[in-house]
């Protein structure tokens, strides 16, 4: 029987890289959220993979990008914190965005990085092979990666590749977590963030950023098998709240089913969810509001 590898694979990107798309992908489950917006993530996620031969237990983190506000500040923090707790850094980049891309910060964090570092060029269906051959030179002049492969998270193109690189990084040890294992975060993390993803998706300008999600209560009724779900959208002003609430309510309805259908898959029954929109001005300034949210 051959060695069994296991540890942690932090991923650190550029905020709306495919990080997120990449670690739902490899667990098979959604475990972290996704929309077009950048800087969707803002917790560190945890995804546990098990494979025959190891446990890679893969980091998602915000993403790393020049920070003005104290609550995007606070996202890079976790994302340069969870860069040091590593055995294997997966660094991630859109090879189809111009190289002109906020990419210093993260060539800069490289330096103070002991772990191997491996390099996935992401999106490779949005471009030409030339252009990725050219993507691979120019980066592999800027650090000594271990391995740089060209992915595709949307379509699962050359994915196996890259585990297998990841792997061969990983130190040998026994897994870490149960192989029935896929996540360590809490069910109502979780529930929260399928919710703010649908804030997401379905708002525009500045509202999905100045939203902030929690669940106030979540119990069961046993003789009907329901989850009963009561959750709250925080936002910083009444204008806010209108458009999260839509006209007669329709906005707010359309994410709340959204959600509970994406909530009901989640944690296999079914779901009564009610959702409220509360204020909470300039909260993403407010170092009280953002530990209250789960930002610190």
């Amino acid at each position: 029987m051959g060695l069994f590898r296991s540890g942690f694979v932090g991923i650190i990107g550029a905020p709306n890289v495919g990080k997120s798309t990449f670690l739902n992908r490899v667990v098979g489950e959604k475990i972290s959220i996704t929309s077009k917006k950048p800087q969707t993530t803002r917790n560190r996620i945890l995804g546990i993979l098990n494979r025959p031969s190891s446990q890679m237990i893969f980091i998602d983190t915000p993403g790393i990008h020049q920070a003005k506000t104290m609550l995007n500040r606070r996202l890079v923090e976790k994302a340069l914190s969870a860069a040091k707790e590593i055995d294997v850094m997966l660094v991630m980049t859109d090879v189809s965005a111009s190289e002109t891309e906020p990419e210093g910060v993260l060539t800069n964090t490289l330096k103070g990085i002991n772990a191997p570092v491996v390099l996935a060029l992401n999106k490779t269906d949005l471009i030409k092979k030339p252009l990725i051959l050219h993507r691979i030179d120019s980066w592999s002049k800027k650090h000594p990666f271990k391995a740089i492969v060209p992915i595709s998270s949307k379509n699962g193109d050359q994915i196996e590749e890259l585990l297998v690189a990841l792997e061969g990084e990983l130190p040998e040890g026994p897994g870490y977590f149960p192989k029935e294992a896929l996540t360590d975060m809490p069910t109502r993390f979780l529930v929260s963030e399928l919710i703010r993803e649908k804030v997401f998706r379905l708002t525009g300008q500045e509202v999905p950023y100045a939203s902030a999600v929690t669940v106030d209560d979540f119990s069961e009724k046993r003789k009907k098998s329901i989850v009963r779900i009561q959750a709250s959208i925080h936002v910083e002003r009444e204008s806010q709240k209108k458009i999260i609430i839509g006209e007669g309510g329709q906005k707010l309805k359309r994410i709340g089913e959204e959600a509970r259908m994406e909530i009901e898959r989640l944690i296999g029954s079914r779901v009564y969810l009610e959702i409220r929109v509360r204020i909470q001005k300039n909260w993403r300034k407010d170092t009280r509001a953002l530990k209250r949210f789960g930002y610190e």
